[in-house]
């Protein structure tokens, strides 16, 4: 109960402060009008004191108290982003490689994980390019800010598989931009450890207390400083840029939402039909409650104990195998979460005046697809992994990181949506998973649900 009541906390102190954000952007707005535009001496002023980026100033020309707090959080973040992608997928893999799991059932759950991930991730890298084609993320940015466009040079792709191996790892770890090869380390690691058994349990519990730190430091920064930073972000945005943001922003909610949606009512009751040949009716029928329920409670865990009993006493799954897979899943099945990153990570880009190419989207879903499988257990922690994306796409410009923290601040609505393709993605692997085991009970799977 204690910790409902500090989740809810947590989410309410988000939404102050973004419902803050902008009122007091939109307020600085009309004050900035009401003084006569940026040339004012009194909005000079205001700006240097509150909004200035000291980064570009010559000398000490302005104090800039938002963009510090801003900047404070952000460069917070990425502190952790190496270290968190390290450890986080390194032990799931060696947790998923664990010689007592590695048997044929853990084999099935992994491989239509991953089938579940890479179907989502086309079709949401999909929508998102559509939307991106006509044009409803693209801002107009002010003249004075179209300096800071970024462009993605052109490559062939394949030099994307020579730098994920790095030549010295300790070289790749002094850098966000380089979170390929970080994840291929993680990959190595993981495999190795497992590999080796007890013999690296040493090792495995000092990357497992080392995970647990970055988990209670990005806890601590995300709960407590992110409120505030998000505020002054929000403010900021408004405040420098205008209301430019804010019609692309509610785009990508609607997308990330509708597509999530889509997503969950087509890829699980196909799946479940092709491999199984099973009536998906039935199952979506019976999972229906345990999507709104992870939607309301917006966790995974809470959730578990609903989907377990669904999928044990109403879809006929074995508890055995019930008791690995969905487990499991909570972990490493995020395809909903692989989903909104392909279309967070567009809207983004595209914001910022960066043209986003299928081949990006590729390793964006990669990337997004490596880091999610790997996703610890924290607030809001699909929306941190965006940052992990953008940095190893090259997005780091400060108008991506504009709309980074749109993505952050507005996260909780889709979050919803995204957390019910997670939790339901659950419930149709153990049901194929059951079935190519033999042990699936059809009768209860066929058994009209209780009223």
């Amino acid at each position: 109960m204690k910790e409902k009541r500090k989740k809810t906390s947590i989410v309410r102190r988000m939404m102050w402060a973004v419902g803050l954000g902008f009122v007091c952007g939109f307020l600085m707005i009309a004050l900035r009008n009401a003084l006569g535009g940026s040339s004012s001496s009194v909005w000079r002023v205001l700006d240097a004191v509150l909004f200035q980026d000291i980064s570009e100033t010559k000398g000490f020309e302005g104090i800039g108290l938002f963009y510090i707090v801003s900047q404070l959080f952000m460069r917070g973040l990425q502190m952790a982003i190496v270290p968190l992608v390290l450890t986080s997928l390194s032990l799931a893999i060696c947790s998923l490689g664990d010689p007592k799991k590695l048997s044929r059932i853990a084999g099935k759950t992994f491989l239509t994980y991953i089938c579940f991930y890479v179907v989502a991730a086309a079709l949401a890298g999909t929508a998102a390019y559509f939307v991106k084609t006509m044009g409803w993320f693209s801002v107009d940015l002010p003249a004075n800010q179209a300096t800071e466009i970024s462009t993605m040079d052109s490559y062939n792709p394949l030099v994307t598989l020579i730098n994920a191996v790095p030549s010295n790892i300790f070289e790749a770890f002094t850098s966000n931009s380089s979170i390929l090869a970080v994840v291929v380390v993680a990959l190595i690691l993981g495999l190795c450890m497992s590999h080796m058994g007890e013999k690296c349990d040493p090792l495995k519990n000092v990357i497992q207390n080392l995970n647990d730190v970055i988990q209670m430091y990005l806890n601590f920064l995300i709960n407590r400083i992110g409120p505030y930073a998000i505020f002054c972000m929000i403010t900021r945005a408004l405040a420098v840029y205008g209301t430019e943001y804010i019609g692309p922003t509610f785009v990508w909610m609607a997308t990330t939402i509708v597509v999530s949606l889509i997503l969950v009512s087509t890829i699980y009751p196909i799946g479940i039909f092709l491999t199984t040949r099973l009536n998906p009716i039935p199952f979506m029928k019976k999972v229906f409650k345990v999507g709104m329920f992870a939607a309301a409670t917006n966790s995974s865990a809470a959730t578990l104990p609903l989907n377990t009993k669904t999928c044990v006493d109403e879809l006929g799954c074995s508890e055995e195998i019930s008791s690995f897979i969905l487990p499991t899943g909570m972990t490493v099945n995020m395809n909903g979460t692989t989903a909104m990153h392909m279309i967070a990570i567009t809207f983004i880009a595209t914001a910022a005046g960066i043209d986003v190419t299928p081949s990006m989207l590729v390793t964006a879903a990669f990337l997004s697809i490596c880091t999610a499988m790997g996703t610890p257990a924290i607030p809001v922690a699909g929306t941190t992994m965006v940052y992990i994306i953008m940095m190893g796409l090259g997005l780091n410009s400060e108008l991506c990181m504009i709309g980074y923290s749109l993505v952050l601040a507005m996260n909780y609505l889709p979050g919803m949506a995204v957390i019910t393709l997670n939790v339901i993605g659950d419930a149709a692997t153990n049901v194929i998973v059951c079935v190519k085991e033999g042990v699936l009970n059809k009768e209860i799977y066929y058994k009209e649900p209780s009223k």
